[in-house]
C-alpha cells in the first residue's frame, strides 16, 4: 500500500455566539480535514487546529504544497518513518502551525491504519479500556450572560450526564472570578469534579492568590494558569496550592513535556493530539508521563481523544465540547459521541477513529 495524495478541505463558521476566555475572543470555528489516499482505494482522514482566520488558512494550504512531496510514495504503515521525515526542526517543524500540520497529517495516518485492517486507533494502540469518563468543557464568558447564565449552563450539564465540568477563569477581576466559581460548585454540588481554566491569563502571584482563594471550593484541577513556557512558575505555583495544576495543551512534542516534568510543573498533562505531533507523538507523551506516575487528560476533540485515553493506563479524563462552544458541533460528523448516565464516553469499535465528516452538510462552509 502507498500514499498517491494528501487533500486538504477547509471549512470555517461562525460559531453563533462569541465566546471569551481569559485571554481571547473566538468569534469562528471550522475544520482542517486532510485527507490521505492510497493505491488501494483506502482513505484516512484527520484533522487539527482550526482555520480561526482566513490567512491562517493560507498558511495551512502553504505547508501541504511543502509536504506532500515528502509523503507521496510512502507506506502509511510506516508512520515513524513519516513522522521523523517531516518533523526537521531546522526547516519546519518544534513549534506552531507546522507541527499542528504534522499532528492532523499524522492523525490521517492512524485512521487510515485502522480503516485498512478494520480496527479502531483505540485497539491499534492497546485497548486498554472500552470506557473513558469526560468531562463537560464550557464555562466562557459571553455578552450578557452573568451568574444566572453561568449557573444554568451547569445545570444543562448534569441533565446531559455530567459527572464532571470545566469553566473559564482569568478574563474578569479575581473577586469575580471566585464568586463564578462558587456559584458553580454550589449548582453542581459536592458530587461533581470542577475545573478551572485560565488559558495563561495571569501572573504567578496572581495565579497563586486565586488558587488560594478557590481552594475551599474543592477544584480537581487549575490548567493553564500562567504562560505555557513559565516552566518555574508552574513549580512554584505547584508547591503553593492544594489544587492540582494542569497544563500543556499549548506544549509540542516529548521535549516540552521532559521539560515541564523537569520542572515538577503539573500533576495533570492536558496533552492535544491535535496539537504536539499527532498520535505517534501523543504516545510518545503518554509513555513520559507514565514513567513519571503523571497523568493525561488531554485538551481538544473528543473524537481523536477518546480513542487515546482509552488506550493508556494513566488516561484520566476525555475534554467533552457541545453545541453551546460551536452551534455546528454536532453536525461536523455522521456519528454523534453522547455521555452515558455516569458521565462515560463509549469508545467507538468502528475502523479508524470511527467517525466519518458530513461532507454535504459542510460543503457550504469550505473556504478553498
Amino acid at each position: 500500500m502507498k500514499i498517491i495524495d494528501i487533500e486538504l478541505r477547509q471549512y470555517r463558521w461562525e460559531r453563533g455566539t462569541a465566546i471569551r476566555n481569559g485571554k481571547h475572543v473566538y468569534t469562528h470555528s471550522g475544520l482542517n480535514l486532510m485527507c490521505v489516499h492510497t493505491d488501494e482505494g483506502v482513505t484516512g482522514i484527520g484533522w487539527a487546529h482550526k482555520p480561526q482566520t482566513m490567512g491562517m488558512a493560507k498558511v495551512t494550504q502553504g505547508l501541504l504544497e511543502y509536504f506532500k512531496p515528502l509523503v507521496i510514495g510512502q507506506d502509511p504503515f510506516d508512520y515513524r518513518r513519516i513522522w521523523e521525515t517531516l518533523w526537521e526542526p531546522k526547516l519546519v517543524g518544534r513549534r506552531g502551525i507546522t507541527t499542528r500540520f504534522i499532528s492532523g497529517l499524522d492523525i490521517a495516518l492512524w485512521d487510515l491504519m485502522g480503516v485498512a485492517t478494520g480496527k479502531s486507533v483505540h485497539k491499534l494502540l492497546g485497548g486498554f479500556r472500552d470506557r473513558v469518563p469526560a468531562y463537560i468543557a464550557g464555562g466562557y464568558y459571553e455578552e450578557g450572560k452573568g451568574l444566572d447564565g453561568l449557573a444554568a449552563e451547569m445545570e444543562e450539564n448534569l441533565r446531559l450526564g455530567a459527572k464532571a465540568v470545566k469553566m473559564k477563569i482569568g478574563g474578569a477581576p479575581i473577586h469575580e472570578d471566585v464568586e463564578r466559581v462558587r456559584v458553580a460548585r454550589e449548582t453542581v454540588g459536592d458530587g461533581i469534579k470542577l475545573m478551572v481554566d485560565a488559558n495563561c491569563a495571569y501572573s504567578v502571584p496572581e495565579a497563586i492568590s486565586i488558587a488560594r482563594k478557590m481552594e475551599p471550593y474543592d477544584i480537581f484541577w487549575f490548567e493553564e494558569p500562567i504562560a505555557p513556557d513559565d516552566f518555574r512558575g508552574h513549580g512554584k505555583l505547584a508547591q503553593a496550592t492544594t489544587i492540582p495544576i494542569a497544563t500543556g495543551e499549548n506544549e509540542y512534542t516529548r521535549y516540552g513535556f521532559r521539560d515541564l516534568i523537569a520542572a515538577d510543573a503539573a500533576a495533570v498533562f492536558n496533552a492535544d493530539a491535535q496539537v504536539l505531533g499527532g498520535i505517534t507523538e501523543f504516545m510518545n507523551v503518554a509513555a513520559l508521563a507514565a514513567a513519571h506516575d503523571l497523568q493525561i487528560a488531554p485538551h481538544g476533540d473528543q473524537e481523536v481523544h477518546l480513542h487515546l485515553v482509552g488506550a493508556i493506563p494513566n488516561g484520566l479524563i476525555v475534554e467533552f465540547y457541545r453545541e453551546t462552544v460551536d452551534i455546528n458541533r454536532a453536525r461536523r460528523f455522521q456519528e454523534t459521541l453522547t455521555l452515558d448516565e455516569d458521565g462515560y464516553l463509549t469508545v467507538p469499535d468502528r475502523p479508524g477513529l470511527g467517525v466519518t465528516p458530513d461532507f454535504e452538510f459542510l460543503e457550504r462552509f469550505r473556504i478553498n
